[in-house]
């Protein structure tokens, strides 16, 4: 059947994470991290590019002219159904999509299985906070959780830099300005310098993707905001790594000082199948406090998930130690917590 709407129906209905479309196999939902073919016919060439366009249409938005234009990402929102993050690519000649499933509405943190240490970022007022984890760990909708937090509990102007914009945010107790890349800013390092006149309280940050980002960022929580944004990393030492490592060597001492003043909080998240079918977020929280800057500015990064283990007094832990929790909650198996294990080692002794 050649009909997107259909599609996007069955991925809420089915509570996908994401439906995909994509010639030479049956379109896909993807559920708990496993995916799902929705009937047996293969998807032909021809039948993926009707969809591809049947997205357009419905997105309201051109069709690419030139073929290099295809790699493209927006957001869509049906009404009374979701909202849909798109991704339209070619591969082997042919039109393809990969949609994530974004529900109306900012959903309910404890639901999700955020902490309430996870949820007093909302309550800072400056610094750098991190929401790093592989892509699809749920990072977007814990940094949505903690912006409606902010936007409910407080007088702040909010701005927000997305690539694209998932979840809507109202205007509460805060004005929430959500900026789109492409749509109403060219880059995340324009529209995060213009940020800086426009009276922030708080910014949020898609993605810090390149050195000028980052760098920009770091200045941007230096001069007295608050800044979050996300990583593609799991774990406090890999996401400082991979700051510090994005800078020449020549500044890298430099960055690591400036890093330990303004750097407040890591969280890094994985999702992990449960043993009924569903999913689980499993979390790492550093905070940093003196011992853990001390690290940073010295280059002892190593030695920062022994002191995450001794800041327990302090709402910290580690990915492991969260791991080996749900596993001893027999909600995800034995198998599932050394696959996802940052120490498999250590962690089958535990078990």
């Amino acid at each position: 059947m050649e009909n997107i709407q259909h599609y996007l129906e069955l991925a809420v209905r089915e509570n996908a994470a994401d439906l995909f479309l994509i010639a030479g196999k049956a379109v896909c939902l993807k559920r708990a991290g496993q995916l799902v073919p929705v009937d047996g016919e293969r998807l032909m060439p021809e039948n993926s590019e009707v969809l591809v366009r049947q997205i357009y249409e419905l997105a309201q938005r051109p069709l690419p002219e030139k073929v290099t234009a295809w790699d493209d990402d927006f957001s869509l929102s049906v009404p009374r159904l979701a909202r849909f993050r798109v991704n339209v690519f070619e591969q082997r000649g042919s039109l393809a999509a990969v949609i994530r499933v974004v529900q109306f509405g900012i959903p309910d943190w404890k639901r999700l299985g955020l902490t309430e240490e996870i949820m007093k970022i909302a309550q800072r007022t400056r610094g750098l906070v991190l929401v790093t984890g592989p892509a699809g760990s749920g990072k977007s909708t814990t940094l949505a959780c903690i912006v409606d937090a902010i936007n409910q509990s407080r007088s702040a102007h909010i701005i927000t830099i997305e690539d694209p914009i998932e979840y809507l945010h109202r205007n509460e107790q805060s004005i929430v300005s959500q900026r789109e890349l492409n749509t109403d800013t060219e880059s995340y390092v324009t529209a995060l310098r213009a940020s800086l006149r426009q009276a922030p309280d708080v910014i949020l940050l898609g993605e810090m993707r390149d050195l000028d980002t980052i760098q920009t960022a770091m200045t941007a929580a230096e001069t007295g905001h608050l800044v979050i944004s996300t990583l593609h990393t799991v774990g406090a030492v890999n996401t400082i790594d991979r700051i510090i490592d994005v800078f020449p060597p020549a500044q890298q001492q430099q960055i690591r000082v400036q890093l330990a003043q303004v750097l407040k909080t890591v969280v890094s998240q994985q999702l992990l199948p449960t043993v009924d079918g569903g999913a689980v977020p499993a979390f790492e929280i550093m905070h940093l406090n003196n011992a853990i800057r001390n690290l940073v500015r010295d280059s002892r990064i190593h030695q920062i998930d022994a002191a995450i283990q001794t800041g327990a007094s302090e709402g910290m832990i580690g990915m492991d130690e969260s791991i080996l929790r749900l596993a001893k909650a027999k909600r995800v198996s034995a198998e599932t917590a050394l696959h996802f294990a940052m120490n498999p080692e250590q962690m089958r002794k535990k078990l």
